[in-house]
């Protein structure tokens, strides 16, 4: 909050695990849509983009996730997935699309499972399921070449990449 606004941030659940503010939106019976929703609560798509927010790639990053998530929802791993989404790196990478030489963004994804936040693991995707999601993204999102799947647990990395 900037310094010079004469308001208090008041946060009452921030001291709460993910997991504890899921049962109280649970207890308060907030629809599902928005409890199941990835990752609830949650940052915004800003803390998914390593370098300059911009539209543009905002606009990447939830398009990418949209597909993530479109296509796991078809599978039989959606209900063991805490979060899944993309990460935009701010590189670009030679690639073949068509007959062209591209020079394009790379995109990681990231799919994990946890319990209660604490540790995750990465999720054992089937390479159909991973091919299917990359083909989608480089074939939907002009701006994306390349596909990278992190296959870090928490620990020692985070859920996110901030």
């Amino acid at each position: 909050m900037p310094k010079n606004l004469k308001l208090k941030l008041y946060e009452p659940l921030r001291d709460l695990y993910k997991d504890e503010v899921r049962g109280i939106a649970k207890t308060l019976k907030i629809p599902k849509e928005i409890t199941a929703r990835q990752v609830f609560p949650g940052p915004g798509l800003a803390i998914r983009i390593i370098g300059e927010v911009t539209p543009r790639r905002v606009r990447i990053v939830r398009e990418a996730s949209r597909i993530i998530e479109e296509e796991l929802k078809k599978t039989k791993y959606w209900k063991n997935i805490w979060m899944s989404f993309a990460v935009l790196l701010p590189i670009k990478s030679v690639g073949i699309q068509g007959d062209t030489r591209s020079y394009k963004y790379p995109v990681v994804l990231r799919i994990i499972e946890s319990k209660d936040a604490m540790t995750a693991n990465f999720s054992k995707i089937s390479f159909d399921v991973l091919e299917k999601i990359s083909t989608r993204i480089t074939n939907e999102i002009r701006e994306v070449n390349r596909i990278v799947y992190d296959i870090t647990n928490k620990p020692p990395g985070t859920m996110e990449w901030e």
